[in-house]
């Protein structure tokens, strides 16, 4: 249960982190590598897929870390608003792209972390509090 919920954030972090080491990657590939720029790497398709699949397995991992453990839904909203700056990457211009795909993928990446952070102190508390339970019985 909580392996599988650790496992898809985690997940979701490198999902996220490559897409938007694909992005931030790609202007500079494009003038070096023209037959780079001309596959399916550099299509609009491709890099919605990848996002589509990021957010994905970001809400299953948040959802999971929010419904069965510490019950907080800011990541989820990180997720989300990450994922749709993301989404519209070209609100504020094409020469701002690469800023904000970053701050996009940051706030996923956040999103991520902070599930994790707050996954962990959960089982924590609740092992501490079992161990106590657990003395106090033996009494």
């Amino acid at each position: 249960m909580t392996t599988t919920q650790t496992t898809l954030d985690k997940l979701g972090i490198w999902v996220s982190g490559l897409c938007a080491v694909h992005c931030l990657s790609l202007p500079v590939l494009v003038p070096l590598m023209p037959l780079v720029a001309s596959s399916f790497f550099a299509q609009a398709w491709f890099e919605r897929t990848i996002l589509s699949i990021s957010i994905l397995v970001g809400l299953a991992a948040l959802f999971t870390g929010a419904i069965r453990q510490h019950g907080q839904f800011y990541p989820i909203v990180l997720l989300i608003t990450g994922g749709t700056i993301y989404w519209f990457k070209n609100m504020f211009g094409e020469s701002f792209e690469p800023f904000t795909i970053a701050f996009g993928a940051l706030l996923i990446a956040m999103a991520h972390v902070s599930n994790l952070r707050m996954c962990r102190q959960f089982r924590k508390l609740n092992a501490s509090y079992a161990t106590s339970q657990l003395a106090t019985v033996s009494k």
